[in-house]
């Protein structure tokens, strides 16, 4: 891990970094969350009974559009050309929650790291708004990096948790 703030300047002002001068690489980035609910809300999610539509897939939808904007959400981001994104939604009975994985791919000088949290952030928040209506209970949670590749800086494969 680096020792400074990349996006800081010496004056402490944030920055967007230069990546002018890194050559391009195959990069990509697979992040992860849930969002935890009742036994009840999770079936019927199952079911397709959620007045508002087919959950899962409005919400891959909105975890891929999500990512292709994530330059406009997050202010120091880069724009990135995604060559690949991907939305895998997961229930998980026994747990009550659904499980996101979001994969994000790109040739380019900057990683796809912040589009792949991106894609499960707004995933698990379309979960969220779609059946609020019966579980207003419901957490988003355990939102991380689970594995990136390429790059100066390496590769990396978070712990088990």
């Amino acid at each position: 891990m680096s020792d400074h703030l990349t996006h800081v300047d010496e004056s402490g002002n944030a920055r967007m970094v230069d990546v002018g001068d890194k050559p391009n690489s195959e990069r990509m980035a697979v992040a992860g969350g849930a969002v935890t609910m009742a036994p009840q809300t999770l079936e019927l999610i199952r079911q397709g009974g959620i007045k508002k539509g087919d959950v899962l897939t409005v919400a891959r939808i909105a975890g891929i559009m999500a990512a292709k904007r994530t330059a406009d959400l997050i202010p120091l981001c880069h724009p990135i050309a995604l060559t690949h994104l991907d939305v895998e939604l997961t229930l998980n009975t026994d747990a009550h929650r659904i499980e996101i994985v979001a994969t994000a791919r790109t040739v380019g000088q900057t990683g796809v790291e912040m589009e792949a949290l991106t894609a499960v952030s707004a995933a698990a928040l379309t979960i969220y708004d779609m059946a609020k209506a019966v579980d207003r209970a419901m957490r988003i949670g355990d939102i991380r990096l689970l594995e990136k590749r390429g790059g100066v800086h390496g590769d990396y494969v978070a712990q088990e948790s």
